[in-house]
This record gives structure tokens, C-alpha cells and sequence, in this order.
């Protein structure tokens, strides 16, 4: 019976990912653990409810998720619209709507809504693509991304961004066509400077010389770096992390937890996070190549590669190789929001592998 009622739970599961995730999982409870250890249990709540929405999007089979991408695109423009007018502002920034029993950030639903939405575009037309339709992908992306960083809400846009650049990138865009617009790009970014917040403007300042300011703008990076440093080879030893426990590293459970890991996990201790999200990565792209449709194959690459933007941007973040934009390390960090976001992208992942053999134009 135990047997049975196992199998009926692991059955839609790619066992693979599932290991892989897991042991991120059991990782991110012994770094939270000496990091902040009294949100241990809203952490495991978390977990528990990550699972859960990762099971529930394991069944769902993937011409279901097509039909899903048009409204969900659609509601999340709509939800962010909302915010702009009608959301709550806090500590400067409008990213949040009430609705009055809960309160939701809809920038997040576009993680996701994203490429489902771009994946089911091309699909539409894989018959001819044409330069147009690379064009009104583009503009499909650039609006949330434009209505997400006017909250202010950088790191967020930028996972956005990345998301739907996969998609069209996946899809076949030319290479000259990208290095024009990586071209463009380094052209406008003085007239770019000037459309940038005053504090965006001083996290890459800070970025570029942190001892300007070093009890200021500069101590987040100064902090994270000597941790990181001082860990050397071994580590000081799980708890015993002189950053951490003084609480010299800020937000050490959340944006800057891979600080913590390093001082007190050492080198040994970050390669192995680096090695599980390697396997996360792989395993993903594995699924990706062998889905049986455009909508799948881009779909399950854009995910896998967003779970390599995320831990890229945060680990460069706080090692100082790139500004602060306030992106979690996946999986690894305290939170429910976006944990369960990256586990809504490993359930497409399993049910695009579960139903990779039932092939629907």
C-alpha cells in the first residue's frame, strides 16, 4: 500500500530533477539554518508549498499549458497595469497590488507567463518566420518589461528580459541581428544613464569603486566580498562564519546567502552548489532537446536557462562583478514567492518530459 501510494506521488516526477531540486532543497535548509535559523520553519512552509505547485504543473500536459499562454500573458499585463495605478508603495518602490484578503506581486507571474507566452507566438508561426514576427515578439516582451521597471523593479526586469530574450534567441534569431543589437545597445547606454534612478545609478557607481563609500552605498559589496574571501578552501565551518553570525553581511538570508555559504562553506562548499545547479541545467537542456514541439523546446530551454541567469546574476551580485539588483540565489534563498516560481519552471520542465511522446501540432 505505502508502495502504491508512493508511486502515485512520484509518478508524473522526472526522477532525475527531482533528486537534483531536492538536494538544493536540504542545501538551502543547513546554509538558512546558520544564517537566520529562526526562519527555519516558514522556510520548510515554503518548501512544502513549492512542491506542491511543482507536482500540480508536473500533470498538467503541455497543449493545456498552450492554451494558458495568451490568458496568462493578458492578466499579467492587466495586474501590472493595476499596480501602476492602484498598487502599494514601499520603501520607494510600487511593486505590489492588495486585494484586500492578500496582497500579490504580478511581476513574478511574468517569470513564467513570459515564455509560455513567446514559446505558444512561435509556435503559431513556425510555419515561416519572418523578421516581423521576431519584431512583435520583441514588443510582446518589451512592454511588461517597461511597466516592471518603472515600479522601480531592476532585478526583477531583467529575469524577465531574459526570459523572453531566450525564447526569440531559441527560436532561430540571427546572429547579425544580435550583435547589431548588442551594438545598439553599448551605443545608447549614455542615453540609457539618463533614464536610470538615483539609486540605480549609485549601485553601479558602487559596483565600480566600493570604498567611496564604505560605511554607505559600498559596505553591502565590501561585506559580501570579505566573506567570501575569507572562507578560503575549507570554510570557517558550518555557524561559524565571523560575517555572518556578527551580522556584517546584509540580508544574509536572502540576496546575499551565498556569502554566507562561502564563508563558511569555503570553496568546497560553493562548488557543490555550483555542481547541483550544472546538473539542474543539463538535465533541463536534455529535456528541452528532446521535446517533441517548437512550443516545448522553447519553453523548456527558456526555463532551464533562467534558473542559470538567476544564480549567475546573484552570485556575480555578491562577489561584486555586477550591481546589486536584488535577485535571489534559486532555490537557496529564504522566501516563498520566488521559490515557488522556480518550482513552477521545474513542473513544466517534468510535464514536458512526461509528455514528450504525445506529439500535438
Amino acid at each position: 500500500m505505502l508502495r502504491r501510494l508512493w508511486l502515485r506521488l512520484v509518478d508524473p516526477l522526472d526522477q532525475p530533477l527531482m533528486m537534483i531540486a531536492g538536494l538544493l532543497l536540504l542545501y538551502a535548509l543547513i546554509v538558512i539554518t546558520s544564517a537566520s535559523p529562526d526562519r527555519v520553519p516558514a522556510q520548510m512552509l515554503n518548501m512544502v508549498a513549492a512542491l506542491f505547485f511543482m507536482r500540480l504543473m508536473a500533470q498538467v500536459p503541455p497543449q493545456r499549458l498552450m492554451h494558458l499562454a495568451l490568458p496568462s500573458y493578458a492578466l499579467g499585463i492587466l495586474l501590472l497595469v493595476a499596480v501602476a495605478l492602484f498598487g502599494d508603495v514601499s520603501k520607494g518602490a510600487q511593486r505590489w497590488l492588495n486585494l484586500g484578503f492578500m496582497r500579490v506581486q504580478p511581476s513574478e507571474l511574468m517569470k513564467i507567463a513570459m515564455p509560455l507566452m513567446l514559446a505558444w507566438y512561435f509556435q503559431k508561426h513556425e510555419a515561416m518566420l519572418r523578421l516581423r514576427d521576431y519584431a512583435v515578439a520583441t514588443i510582446l516582451l518589451l512592454v511588461p518589461v517597461a511597466l516592471i521597471a518603472r515600479q522601480p523593479d531592476l532585478g526583477t526586469a531583467i529575469l524577465v528580459l531574459a526570459a523572453g530574450f531566450y525564447v526569440i534567441f531559441l527560436a532561430g534569431l540571427s546572429w547579425k541581428i544580435l550583435a547589431g543589437l548588442l551594438i545598439s545597445a553599448v551605443a545608447a547606454a549614455p542615453l540609457a544613464w539618463n533614464f536610470l534612478h538615483d539609486y540605480q545609478r549609485a549601485r553601479i557607481l558602487t559596483l565600480l569603486d566600493p570604498e567611496k563609500d564604505p560605511l554607505g552605498k559600498g559596505f553591502h559589496i565590501i561585506q559580501s566580498t570579505i566573506a567570501i574571501g575569507s572562507g578560503g578552501i575549507l570554510g570557517k565551518g558550518w555557524g561559524q562564519g565571523t560575517q555572518a553570525q556578527l551580522e556584517f553581511i546584509p540580508e544574509r538570508h536572502t540576496d546575499f546567502i551565498f556569502a554566507v555559504l562561502s564563508e563558511e562553506l569555503g570553496l568546497i562548499g560553493a562548488t557543490v552548489l555550483l555542481v547541483l545547479y550544472s546538473l539542474l541545467i543539463a538535465r533541463g537542456l536534455m529535456i528541452a532537446a528532446n521535446a517533441p514541439t517548437v512550443f516545448t523546446r522553447l519553453l523548456a530551454g527558456s526555463i532551464t536557462l533562467i534558473f542559470f541567469t538567476y544564480a549567475f546574476v546573484n552570485m556575480g551580485m555578491v562577489s561584486g562583478i555586477l550591481p546589486v539588483v536584488g535577485v535571489p540565489l534559486p532555490f537557496i534563498s529564504y522566501g516563498g514567492t520566488a521559490l515557488v516560481t522556480l518550482f513552477f519552471g521545474v513542473g513544466i520542465l517534468m510535464s514536458i518530459h512526461k509528455h514528450r511522446m504525445l506529439v500535438q501540432k
